[in-house]
């Protein structure tokens, strides 16, 4: 028979409907529940820190940040992060993906240039690194390059009083080198960095 159904007595569509469901409640229970259930604990288990979204606390125990999300520094005195044209809101990352001529990019760019002249007179901006005044493609990006942050220091130290010397220190403790010593570039947390600044600012 070309019917292939018919050859099976007894199977009707309410019957290939009751199997569907009884494998579709199977695997909501396995994917949905049993899963997720168990990578989370997983996670928890082994690596907590990182499964709780790498926050970053203060001494009381107050949550500041996160590890993964960089943060708008408005005070002079401390270390820059890169431009984020969402003002750092995880809720929607991206960027606007301006070409290079775009009239809205290249205003952005040069307002960043401006502030950068009034804000560090001592640094020409012949030596001001292109990543203080790219957007990076999230618009989340929570690190800045040594160099970044190593043309900073006359304005931080001019600042604050802290010596220029003390700064550079800083500034390579917060130095984290490639993943595996192979992938990506080395990079400095900008949160983490002015957590140990302003303690040093008080001390």
């Amino acid at each position: 028979m070309s019917n292939r159904a018919a050859s099976y007595p007894g199977a009707t569509g309410v019957s290939y409907f009751i199997v569907a469901l009884r494998a579709s409640i199977v695997f909501i229970i396995l994917c949905g529940i049993i899963y997720p259930l168990a990578t989370t604990g997983i996670a928890q288990a082994i690596m907590p820190h990182n499964a709780n979204g790498s926050l970053i606390k203060d001494s009381s125990g107050n949550v500041i940040g996160s590890e993964l999300i960089g943060q708008s520094f408005a005070d002079p005195k401390y270390f820059q992060g890169r431009v984020s044209s969402i003002d750092y809101n995880a809720a929607g990352s991206g960027s606007n993906n301006y070409a290079p001529s775009n009239p809205d990019m290249l205003q952005r760019t040069q307002d960043s240039i401006d502030a950068w002249k009034k804000n560090n007179p001592d640094v020409p901006v012949s030596k001001l690194p292109i990543a203080l005044i790219t957007n990076s493609g999230s618009g989340l990006d929570p690190h800045i390059t040594p160099e970044s942050a190593e043309v900073q220091i006359p304005r931080i130290s001019n600042l604050t009083g802290v010596a220029v010397a003390e700064l550079e220190k800083l500034v390579l403790k917060h130095t984290e080198g490639r993943d595996l010593g192979l992938f990506g570039e080395p990079r400095i947390n900008v949160l983490k960095l002015n957590l140990d600044l302003q303690a040093l600012i008080k001390s």
